[in-house]
């Protein structure tokens, strides 16, 4: 059963880490994305769901942390789990950075390309469009954002409480210890006062056995020998 949850624990951390290298990836993507918004979108589209998984995984690893059978090997396991979180909350905030940089870089060549000429109208109608979807696809992913982190510290907050209950189950395992260790000196000190006893009570029935049989010898002595 360890073996297999050991197999488990070290594909569940190979998967963290191979998704946490693609989403790094698609931010550098994003990062470097010279537009139109629709590529921008795919590319959101994509780390969206790989965070997705991460995510999953985390969680995983989380619950086979929770199962293990080691207070040590759980501790560690959580470490762990806490790192990774930490980890992709890192790449939530380089997400969030890369799209307003490659939205920036859009703005700024659809302004370039209104300079060079073109129908005036036209144009502004463009830009407004432009703006309006940069902004809707900004506030979309600063919600998603937002929404990660907030189950990401909710998370945290259960992985916390989990600790607590852990602290607390090996308080009253140490009572109980303390009170069973003071039970058996208790019923030590009894068994040595009893072994005690017991010998003094085999010294007296031999003085009274002795004592029997000398009382015995001497009345026979007496009848059968009263001249001695």
């Amino acid at each position: 059963m360890a073996a297999t949850q050991d197999v488990h624990v070290r594909i569940c951390n190979q998967e963290i880490v191979k998704f946490d290298l693609e989403v790094k990836a698609l931010i550098q993507d994003i990062r470097d994305c010279p537009g139109p918004l629709g590529a921008l979108t795919e590319l959101n589209t994509s780390v969206k769901e790989k965070f997705r998984e991460l995510r999953h995984r985390i969680q995983e690893l989380e619950q086979l942390a929770k199962e293990q059978d080691k207070e040590s090997e759980k501790q560690a396991l959580l470490q762990e789990v806490e790192n990774h979180k930490k980890q992709m909350l890192s790449n939530q905030t380089s997400w969030r950075k890369a799209n307003l940089t490659c939205k920036i870089a859009i703005d700024n060549l659809e302004k370039a390309e209104l300079l060079q000429g073109g129908d005036p109208l036209r144009q502004r109608k463009t830009t407004k469009e432009s703006l309006a979807q940069t902004s809707s696809n900004i506030t979309e992913s600063l919600m998603g954002i937002s929404r990660m982190m907030s189950q990401q510290v909710q998370q945290s907050e259960e992985a916390m409480q989990s600790l607590v209950n852990s602290s607390r189950t090996i308080l009253d395992a140490n009572e109980e210890f303390k009170s069973m260790s003071g039970t058996i000196q208790l019923g030590r000190k009894l068994i040595t006062k009893y072994n005690r006893r017991e010998l003094t009570d085999k010294l007296l029935i031999f003085l009274a056995l002795a004592l029997f049989l000398a009382t015995v010898l001497y009345i026979i002595k007496k009848r059968l020998f009263p001249f001695l």
